[in-house]
């Protein structure tokens, strides 16, 4: 597993787009994008270190955001989600969404998971 990025829950994405872009180096800001698959929408920020952070607003993070919890997730780049979402659980983690294609990943699979570190996602790369 590699680290991928961060995800915030955010009220507006581009409130919280211009409050990045003022606060810290962006060199790279993708679109927004609807992910009908998770009903969220979405949008990729690259800090200068090279440091993904990925924007979330919509029905499914609007319970974080009324408790002020922005941090939503962490993600873990795997070659395969099947067995990584094995090792997970067998480590105790509760897989809460089964792998789906991600539109802002190219339709790789994605899958969330709760665990002691809280809700961790997976990417699996494809091999191209």
């Amino acid at each position: 597993m590699k680290f991928h990025h961060i995800g915030i829950a955010c009220k507006d994405i581009e409130v919280t787009k211009i409050f990045l872009q003022k606060s810290f180096e962006i060199k790279n800001i993708t679109d927004t994008l609807y992910d009908e698959k998770q009903d969220v929408n979405l949008c990729m920020l690259t800090t200068s270190d090279n440091l993904n952070i990925e924007l979330v607003s919509g029905i499914t993070v609007k319970p974080f955001i009324k408790k002020s919890q922005f941090l939503y997730h962490n993600c873990w780049s795997v070659k395969n989600i099947d067995i990584s979402i094995k090792l997970l659980v067998s480590n105790g983690a509760t897989l809460i969404s089964e792998p789906k294609e991600a539109i802002l990943f190219n339709n790789n699979k994605v899958a969330f998971l709760f665990s002691d570190i809280g809700i961790v996602e997976l990417l699996e790369e494809k091999n191209d």
